[in-house]
Parts: structure tokens; C-alpha cells; sequence
């Protein structure tokens, strides 16, 4: 039987949407997940702005960037980013390639973002950078090339996020609430930073500082409070995917119909929580439950 992937569809079209929600995505950047059961595929939505991705768009591909099955949509071009870095990086289970406004004039100045707030230290104690014309002279700065996404992922090696010179930057997550999580701490760490700077000093934190903060802000008691808060934030904004119908496993086994299941704002310990009953007196029905 084949697995359904249905509602691991839907958190990453909300992964694109609440980052977009919160400005880190516009009209181009990506988020992929790795495949939970086959290391080597991952999943990644075909060619959208990320504000609208539905759980439908999402697509498999193999660790090559290559589409499991024959597309007959527009696929993105950068997605050899998502490929290179998962077959470099077994640990790594999300990646977003985006070009928040926070993080550019970093890019393009070729300043370091450093850890500059508790929040911030998601990013790590450092980010390296990675500049596309060291290895492949004049291009149009997208990657697009295999060699491009290996040249990329070398330059990323262990750390949690690399800055692409004048081009944006890539950020990796060992989940998808972690990777939502660092890319949007990211941002305001380095809008922090710029502020400071204007004020005149940057004081930033120590490397044990910084390791013990991140530590904290990769717990999952962190990330689940976090894609909580920016899901209602999204939700009040109207921009929550479409509901998608999951099977469960006690109705699969009779033939039932799946039901639509409609998106929790609430912090869940894992991606297969079941939803909440409703409150109050069960309506009485005949032939089959509600």
C-alpha cells in the first residue's frame, strides 16, 4: 500500500507559509523536508511563490534533484541546493534556501552575522560564506548545477546556515519546527546586529554563551511553543494551506472514507498527533461514526 504522506505534505506547505508570514520568504525562496521513511528522497513543492504552496504542490525527489515521478508541472530550478546538502549531510532532515531583506546587506557587505541575542544563538557561533563566482566565474547566481549545490554544501560543511555572497543565504534543520524556528531567529538576530552597529557597538555572545542558547533553542519544548505561535499568526492573517484528508489507522482497516483534517494550531509532540474531539454532546447518527 502506498504510504500516504498527506499530512507531512501539509506541515511543509505551512512551513513555506509561516515563514513567508513572517518575512522571510516573498515571492521566491523554498523549504524541502527529507523523506521520514527513505533517507533518499526528500520533499520539496513544485515552482510557487512559497505564500500559496498547498499540500498538493508538494513533490518526491531523489537526492539527485531528479522528480520521482514524470512531472508535468514547473519545478524549481535551485533545487540541487536541497539534494547536494541532504546527500552531504545525513543529520539534516529540512532545508530553506531564501533572501530575507534582515540578512542581505550582510550578503552583499560580506559582514559575518554573529550571535548577538539568546534567540540568535540558533544560528550557531558562526556562519560561513560562500561566494559562486571563487568556483564558477560570472554567472546568473542562481545554483542550478550539480556541482554548484556540491560547491555550496562543502562551503556549509557542519554548520547550521552559510551566506551566499550578494545572493541570500540557506539554512539547515535536523526538523522542520527547527529549521522554521533558526531561519526566522536568524533574521532578527541580524536586524539586531545592524541596529547596533548604527548605535555604534556590537557586543555579542561567547562561544559557551552561545552553545548553551542554542542547546536550548533546539528543544523540541522551544520549537513546538514557537510554530505554535506563528501558526495563529498565520491563521488571524488568512493565510493557513487548505485542509487535507489523512487516514487513520483504525478506519483504513474497515474502508472508511478519510476525513478532512483541518490544521492545529496547537504545539504537538510529533507529526501524527491526533486531533482534539469536539466538546459537548455527541450528535447521535446512523450507520457509520462522524
Amino acid at each position: 500500500m502506498p504510504e500516504d504522506l498527506s499530512d507531512l505534505r501539509y506541515q511543509i506547505a505551512l512551513a513555506n507559509r509561516l515563514l513567508t508570514n513572517e518575512g522571510v520568504l516573498d515571492a521566491f525562496g523554498h523549504v524541502s523536508m527529507r523523506h521520514p521513511t527513505d533517507p533518499g528522497r526528500y520533499l520539496l513543492s513544485r515552482s510557487r511563490s512559497p505564500g500559496v504552496i498547498e499540500a498538493d504542490d508538494i513533490l518526491e525527489f531523489t537526492l539527485d534533484s531528479e522528480p520521482v515521478a514524470p512531472p508535468t508541472v514547473q519545478l524549481y530550478a535551485e533545487r540541487v541546493i536541497h539534494g547536494c546538502i541532504y546527500q552531504a549531510r545525513p543529520e539534516v532532515t529540512a532545508v530553506c534556501h531564501h533572501h530575507a531583506p534582515a540578512v542581505m546587506p550582510f550578503c552583499i557587505a560580506g559582514v559575518p552575522i554573529v550571535p548577538v541575542f539568546h534567540l540568535g544563538a540558533a544560528g550557531g557561533e558562526t556562519m560561513p560564506f560562500w561566494n559562486q563566482r571563487d568556483d564558477f566565474g560570472d554567472t546568473n547566481l542562481l545554483v542550478v548545477k550539480p556541482e554548484e549545490g556540491r560547491s555550496l554544501a562543502r562551503a556549509l560543511g557542519s554548520h547550521a546556515a552559510v551566506l551566499m555572497n550578494n545572493h541570500g543565504a540557506t539554512v539547515v534543520g535536523r526538523d522542520l519546527r527547527e529549521l522554521v524556528s533558526r531561519s526566522i531567529f536568524m533574521c532578527h538576530n541580524a536586524e539586531y546586529q545592524l541596529r547596533a552597529q548604527i548605535l555604534g557597538k556590537v557586543t555579542t555572545l561567547t562561544a559557551g554563551e552561545t552553545r548553551l542558547a542554542g542547546t536550548i533553542n533546539a528543544m523540541a519544548t522551544v520549537t513546538n511553543r514557537t510554530w505554535e505561535y506563528w501558526t495563529l499568526r498565520l491563521d488571524k492573517a488568512g493565510g493557513m494551506p487548505s485542509p487535507v484528508a489523512v487516514k487513520s489507522k483504525a478506519r483504513s482497516k474497515t474502508g472508511s472514507k478519510a476525513r478532512p483534517r483541518a490544521a492545529s494550531v496547537t504545539a504537538a509532540p510529533s507529526r501524527t498527533t491526533p486531533s482534539r474531539g469536539r466538546k459537548g454532546k455527541k450528535r447521535q447518527t446512523r450507520g457509520r461514526a462522524r
